[in-house]
């Protein structure tokens, strides 16, 4: 499959998320992991999409000049957009408490851009997934805060975890997008590429 299209080329992962890491081990792809320390700052005009999208190619044009031809560079950026801004990883746990607190009862958009990046040329594509919680009571999201410390999570709550099981409702779209990468897209991107 695409492993076997992909040989003669390196995936370079550029994230430092593990469950990046794990999507591309669950699709059969060699990759290696580069990181730099990127200070994810965008222009304040951007709106949902347009923001991931800088991001994610920000993060990207940190290798510029770096690559060899055979290098396939990836970046990515996942952000939680509800009533016209963006939730990004909260700072403390009172910043999470409102994030969730906010979307409670509600439907909210996840948005996730990657940036596939070569020696001669760099592309963008992103996704993007509703999804809607149920009415939760400040416990259940002060419990979750406390166990689960979701401090490294866009919106401040992993789907993937006892949260997602117990708050989510609905998801309309990529359920991996919503975790950080919609791998459906990705897998065909590169696919593309050979």
């Amino acid at each position: 499959m695409l492993k076997e299209k992909l040989k003669k080329y390196t995936i370079i992962l550029a994230s430092g998320s593990p469950r990046r890491q794990q999507f591309f081990k669950d699709l059969d792809l060699d990759f290696e992991i580069r990181l730099k320390d990127i200070e994810e700052i965008y222009p304040q005009e951007l709106q949902a999409v347009e923001i991931t999208d800088y991001l994610a190619e920000l993060k990207a044009n940190a290798f510029e000049g770096e690559l060899n031809p055979n290098e396939i560079l990836v970046t990515s950026d996942t952000i939680v957009w509800h009533q016209n801004r963006a939730l990004g990883k909260p700072k403390s746990a009172t910043e999470a408490f409102e994030m969730i607190k906010s979307m409670s009862n509600t439907t909210h958009e996840v948005f996730t851009s990657v940036c596939f990046k070569t020696s001669s040329a760099s592309t963008v594509i992103n996704d993007v997934t509703k999804v809607t919680f149920k009415d939760l009571s400040d416990e259940a999201i002060l419990y979750y805060i406390e166990n689960y410390k979701p401090y490294d999570k866009a919106g401040a709550y992993g789907i993937q975890e006892w949260f997602g099981f117990m708050a989510v409702t609905k998801v309309e779209g990529s359920y991996t997008n919503v975790m950080g990468l919609p791998t459906a897209k990705v897998y065909e991107y590169l696919s593309t590429l050979v």
